[in-house]
């Protein structure tokens, strides 16, 4: 066996590469107690406005000390200045991904993914994925009417994709529901990171706009981001083990499809 070959990663690991476990609790205690719980479990750990404001980059080391991949999800939007500046601080951190909202405007992000890019080059980073949120998986067509828009939620998270897509961002956040409308309109290099993903099982508490983690594999999703069906289940580990192994089965039958 080739030396390739043998550290190839398996379909677990690849499955498992995809799973994103938000730390959404109110202190560092709590969040490490997850974190010493699912490493191993889960590819990547989320750390919200919640945590980060509470213990701030002291989480964020932590996380990588242990050898963990992070997904700093703050959803910057600002000024365009404000947003780069934060962002750089964010990449500077060692972050695999963080969010800035697409709505921010064109010129936000922009900005953003130049100055990062620019000053990764410069002081030998590497390059996070700059990831922006469309539509918020919380909010229905009627709350976008709310607040003025009405060409529909597909259609506003669609035309936000592919605003971010010509402003330089590396991928989007989206509901599964609107998946496959992205891949159509923005092809494959577009990594796509989807909240809103719940076993039949569970409950969809603030949700609004959800599916199975399988569905939304065979969608086109690339990250899955599941969090209270894991962090609420009788046994975690299991719960997270489960997951992993719907992910893999559906990309499995993807492949198959092909």
């Amino acid at each position: 066996m080739s030396k390739t070959a043998a550290t190839r990663p398996g379909p677990l690991e690849r499955a498992r590469e995809r799973l994103i476990f938000p730390l959404d609790v109110p202190t560092a205690t709590e969040a490490k107690d997850l974190i010493d719980l699912l490493s191993g479990e889960v590819g990547v750990f989320k750390v919200g406005k919640q945590l980060f404001l509470h213990a701030g980059p002291d989480i964020i080391r932590h996380l990588r000390e242990r050898g963990q991949q992070v997904f700093l999800d703050l959803k910057f939007h600002d000024i365009p200045r404000t947003v780069a500046r934060a962002s750089l601080e964010a990449t500077r951190l060692g972050v695999k991904m963080f969010t800035v909202h697409a709505s921010g405007s064109f010129e936000m992000m922009r900005m953003t993914a130049e100055q990062v890019r620019q000053t990764c080059r410069r002081e030998n980073l590497e390059r996070p994925t700059i990831l922006a949120v469309t539509v918020l998986t919380s909010l229905s067509g009627e709350d976008l009417k709310m607040v003025g828009v009405r060409s529909g939620v597909l259609s506003q998270v669609v035309r936000l994709a592919k605003l971010a897509r010509e402003a330089g961002m590396n991928g989007v956040v989206a509901s599964p529901l609107e998946v496959e409308e992205i891949r159509k309109a923005c092809g494959r290099r577009l990594t796509i990171v989807t909240p809103g993903i719940r076993p039949l099982s569970s409950d969809v508490e603030d949700q609004k706009r959800v599916t199975t983690p399988g569905d939304a594999i065979r969608a086109g999703s690339d990250y899955l981001v599941v969090g209270s069906p894991i962090r609420n289940a009788d046994d975690p580990v299991h719960a997270a083990r489960a997951i992993v192994e719907e992910i893999a089965d559906a990309m499995r039958r993807g492949r198959a499809r092909r």
